[in-house]
């Protein structure tokens, strides 16, 4: 792949996804340090979802190449999915609204333990391991900036009764369970005052400072950030569909069993 591979933070050159209706995007280039947090700036239905997933190693591009923390896209899908996660995708990392956060956080937590961690964690005695789960449930929350005495009731409030930004915290702070290297979060600002919006960013712009690079979707992009627009490919293929995206992100994910 040449010079396309650095040591971290996210890369990509003249990448593009085709799909059953056409180009999802096309063209896309740019250059991030770790740590960076990159917006995936367009319309809705300009292909922005199927970039974050193609880049988190969920979907695999058509044409070009990318890297993400030094590993390299398409060749090393599954390299890219242990070092990423994902918050707030519809389809992929949807909510249970019957579930309560807690219940979400535990489940998430013991998950994370069994399948995610090394086998020298999950070997922990029972009660040296209800610590360290007790420990990053609590740093993930901290990171993801919810408060669950601040929820109607407590870690006992269902997700049902969330206000959408409660809900985007939680949906970060179950991502970042993971500890992954690269964050992605879909719909980043959708249906949220300005109020939220900036507290949102605030937070995003937190998490990628602390190390995580964050790849975020949005409608419209603070300043500060690395933007990666995909208004031109939707231009370039006259799409005027708003559900093209979540159209072509649903075929490619169920074409690849959701990876």
């Amino acid at each position: 792949m040449g010079g396309t591979v650095t040591a971290d933070g996210v890369t990509a050159r003249n990448l593009g996804l085709r799909g059953p209706r056409g180009w999802a995007f096309r063209a896309v280039s740019f250059e991030a340090g770790p740590g960076s947090l990159i917006t995936i700036e367009g319309p809705s239905g300009s292909g922005r979802t199927c970039l974050l997933l193609a880049l988190t190693g969920r979907m695999k591009p058509t044409e070009g190449t990318a890297a993400v923390d030094g590993t390299e896209l398409p060749r090393r899908m599954a390299a890219v999915r242990r070092v990423s996660a994902l918050a707030h995708v519809p389809g992929v990392t949807d909510l249970d609204p019957a579930l309560t956060v807690a219940e979400h956080l535990r489940e998430r937590a013991l998950l994370q333990r069994r399948f995610g961690d090394s086998l020298r964690a999950l070997l922990r005695p029972r009660q040296e391991g209800r610590e360290a789960r007790r420990q990053r449930i609590e740093a993930a929350l901290t990171a993801a900036g919810l408060d669950l005495e601040s929820l109607p009731k407590g870690p006992r409030t269902a997700v049902r009764d969330l206000e959408r930004a409660e809900a985007l915290r939680l949906s970060l702070a179950l991502a970042l369970l993971a500890r992954p290297r690269v964050l992605g979060v879909d719909d980043t600002d959708l249906k949220l005052s300005d109020a939220e919006r900036a507290e949102v960013w605030a937070l995003l712009k937190s998490i990628a400072e602390s190390g995580t690079t964050v790849l975020a979707v949005c409608s419209e992009a603070p300043d500060g950030t690395v933007r990666v627009s995909t208004a031109p490919a939707d231009e370039a293929e006259g799409q005027d569909d708003d559900k093209t995206d979540g159209k072509e992100a649903a075929d490619a994910l169920a074409e690849a069993g959701r990876a």
